[in-house]
């Protein structure tokens, strides 16, 4: 079981020692929470033209947390998870965590048990300081995410500081010390990162402003700044529920050989409520400098963004387009969903210009307050042969339970 890095623990260690007539009191404890979500999923994965087998798995997710009551502003929280394969489906890969690597089509759900989240939160009507293993999460995920989907989800050893100086203003920064990834302990990256990001609702909707500046700690010149702006919002036309999203950010990045490369971000969102189903249209550009560099996310859910078939979790050189409708809307007390995806790339290469495009669908049905079921598929058509990608199809059923 893997315990917070020494910088994180120290900092809570001091915080603790200075607090400790208040928050080792029995009263502290006396009085949690004890929470637990149980995830029990069957994946399956085919690909042509690669030599991968096909894969298949079934895996349980298992995560039990306690939080503590709040004394005089003060809490704490400890959350462990474990993820086991059930009844022998493992024929599977996970290449970072080196489980089975090279054999079959990747199924990023590695067998593991460590500490989820772990912290020491103060609080107040204006201010919250919160250092530990952490979930960070930023808007919709494009940027910061937990990669919810996974059953070995992403968290941070970090320092948080979150601040309402004046209604309607929310500003938050962090610092990352480790980023706990998908692919359990072996895989885990130290770094320096500081997330800086801001809210403020204005009448037309809720503009965001954030830098996100991500460094590793091994080796020099690895550095990734990205800087932007968001806008977000609802409003009512013609008896119509109409949503829109406008965002644009810039990144710079030095990579280890000493190369600096510079690329954009543009997302363009519109959506409409018609008779209970919701549609959405939009544009999204990873940027590209010159078809040697793709625009980067590596703190995001990208299981959430350019298709469920996670066929772009690191963007091409060429950068990549993504043009997509979906519509959602509900049946039989579920919420059912299709996407579709037309990707291109943002700069042409020689040989590459077109990179497929995907079909999602999805239905979720709540069996009861506690219980959850679900299935979805992802068929993906792949474009140029010289982009690297397979045709891929992904199926998924799972149960839920919470309490």
């Amino acid at each position: 079981m893997k315990l917070p890095t020494p910088r994180i623990t120290l900092v809570l260690g001091l915080a603790l020692t200075v607090h400790s007539p208040t928050l080792l009191s029995q009263s502290f404890f006396e009085g949690g929470t004890v929470s637990g979500i149980f995830n029990l999923r069957y994946e399956h994965v085919e690909q042509d033209d690669n030599a991968l087998r096909d894969a298949d798995a079934l895996t349980l997710s298992s995560r039990l947390a306690y939080t503590t009551r709040t004394v005089n502003g003060f809490s704490a929280m400890v959350e462990v998870k474990d993820i086991r394969t059930v009844a022998g489906v493992d024929d599977y890969s996970v290449g970072p965590s080196g489980f089975k690597p090279g054999r079959y089509s990747t199924i990023a759900d590695p067998e593991t048990t460590e500490v989820h989240q772990g912290f020491l939160q103060y609080s107040n009507d204006l201010f919250t300081a919160k250092m530990g293993r952490q979930l960070i999460t930023y808007d919709n995920h494009r940027f910061v995410g937990n990669v919810g989907w996974r059953q070995d989800q992403q968290t941070f050893d970090a320092v948080t500081l979150t601040a309402t100086p004046i209604e309607g203003l929310n500003l938050s920064y962090n610092y990352i010390d480790e980023r706990e990834r998908i692919f359990a302990e072996d895989a885990d990256i130290d770094s320096e990162d500081h997330l800086i990001h801001a809210t403020y609702d204005t009448p037309i909707g809720t503009l965001t402003g954030y830098a996100y500046l991500l460094e590793l700690q091994d080796g020099p010149d690895n550095s990734l700044d990205t800087y932007g702006l968001r806008l977000t919002g609802n409003r009512e036309i013609n008896g119509f529920d109409v949503s829109y999203l406008l965002e644009y950010a810039d990144q710079e990045s030095e990579t280890s050989g000493g190369v600096d490369y510079d690329a954009d971000y543009y997302r363009v969102e519109g959506g409409v409520t018609l008779g209970g189903v919701n549609l959405r249209l939009g544009y999204e550009e990873m940027g590209s400098d010159d078809a040697l560099y793709g625009f980067a996310t590596p703190l995001a859910t990208l299981h959430a963004h350019n298709g469920w078939g996670d066929m772009f979790l690191g963007t091409p050189a060429e950068g990549l387009t993504d043009a997509y409708l979906s519509v959602s809307g509900q049946v039989f007390s579920g919420n059912w969903t299709v996407v579709y995806h037309e990707f291109d790339t943002d700069d042409d290469s020689l040989l590459v210009d077109d990179f497929g495009d995907e079909l999602d669908v999805q239905y979720v049905y709540p069996i009861s307050d506690n219980y959850t079921l679900g299935v979805k598929f992802a068929l993906y058509d792949r474009g140029d042969m010289a982009a690297g990608k397979s045709d891929t199809d992904k199926f998924w059923v799972w149960l839920q339970a919470r309490f």
